[in-house]
């Protein structure tokens, strides 16, 4: 069973952490001689951090609660086994260092980032994860990616969508394999019709839940292109509905 997800790192819930464990301690206290397996636990727990500290692997980890931690290291273990990397939801700001350090051996085919609070991807990314075909981002805080995600050249299926990007990002373009672009729910306004229209890869482009501008979802309504462009029905505006 996969851990709790919420817990702190770098800069968020550091001290919620603090009041679960102490939490914890309290419930130890109160199961006396029955908390055998608890104790099993927390052994494991320590041992996983004292293993991390002997590789230098919590310096990766600035001020991440020890739980934080744990959480992160089992998923990474899992994609050991299955090459699919899965820390969702787990309140990142961003990939920690650690988690390179711990995939470095580890070809992975998927990532899925969503449901944290990640506001950029390093330029890294990408040369340590060259080789994955689907990246979720979803549900996160990102208004802009890296130039050098361009390099993820096996990358098939990407998801931006529930972000705060104003417009897509120009990188999606230059993803020679993309096939399904997914950035619904974004403040996207405009985007750069030429680039879309001449993309030799996609073949799905969702678009909807999006502030586009009258004239740019008029255009995309109307453009003739080899994949489908996913839109929601523009709310017209007042002075539209005014007769002369």
């Amino acid at each position: 069973m996969r851990p709790p997800s919420h817990f702190g790192n770098d800069i968020t819930n550091t001290a919620a952490n603090d009041g679960n464990n102490n939490s914890s301690n309290n419930n130890n206290n109160n199961t006396g001689s029955g908390g055998g397996d608890d104790n099993n636990n927390n052994n494991n727990r320590n041992t996983i951090v004292a293993r991390l500290t002997e590789m230098g692997a919590t310096m990766m980890f600035p001020k991440i609660a020890g739980r934080g931690i744990i959480r992160v290291v089992e998923r990474c273990d899992d994609a050991k086994e299955n090459s699919n990397l899965d820390l969702s939801e787990c309140e990142l700001i961003q990939v920690p260092d650690a988690v390179y350090h711990l995939m470095r051996h580890t070809e992975l085919k998927t990532c899925d980032l969503s449901g944290n609070v990640i506001t950029k991807i390093s330029p890294k990314f990408a040369v340590k994860f060259s080789l994955i075909t689907e990246l979720n981002l979803a549900h996160n805080q990102m208004a802009k990616l890296p130039d050098e995600l361009a390099d993820l050249h096996s990358l098939q299926q990407l998801d931006i969508s529930h972000n705060s990007f104003i417009t897509l990002p120009a990188v999606v373009f230059k993803m020679p394999k993309l096939r399904e672009l997914r950035a619904n729910n974004n403040a996207i306004i405009d985007i750069d019709r030429d680039e879309i229209i001449t993309s030799d890869s996609l073949e799905l482009v969702d678009l909807r839940h999006n502030p586009l501008t009258p004239m740019c979802h008029e255009l995309l309504k109307n453009a003739t292109v080899s994949f489908r462009i996913e839109l929601s029905e523009r709310e017209k505006e007042e002075w539209e509905d005014l007769t002369i």
